[in-house]
């Protein structure tokens, strides 16, 4: 299972993706990260919405709120232009660091 540490800044990365493909909530997009990683990385709860809070200030990201479950609104996400160029970003960064990475990480 990964850690925390090694996740931090990349968790923006994962939950633009997801909202790329279409808006989301919170719950589903930690579900969806938990299964795409096949059980090796779950996302806390206020990892994720410390997330949000945070793509949303940067504009990255927009709330809204979606239909009713069990009487409150579910808030849902968006990603904006400024999002999916930042997604691009975090994408070319991480090619290169995986280069770096695995220039290192060899088994003897």
């Amino acid at each position: 299972m990964l850690g925390s540490d090694v996740m931090r800044g990349y968790n923006d990365m994962l939950i633009l993706s997801l909202l790329a493909e279409r808006d989301s909530y919170g719950y589903e997009i930690s579900k969806e990260i938990e299964k795409r990683a096949a059980g090796a990385y779950c996302i806390k709860e206020t990892t994720l919405y410390s997330a949000f809070g945070r793509l949303e200030k940067q504009g990255l990201v927009a709330a809204y709120q979606g239909s009713e479950t069990q009487g409150r609104p579910r808030t849902y996400y968006t990603i904006t232009d400024a999002g999916r160029q930042f997604f691009g970003e975090k994408c070319a960064e991480w090619q290169v660091l995986k280069r770096v990475v695995d220039a290192f990480a060899k088994e003897e």
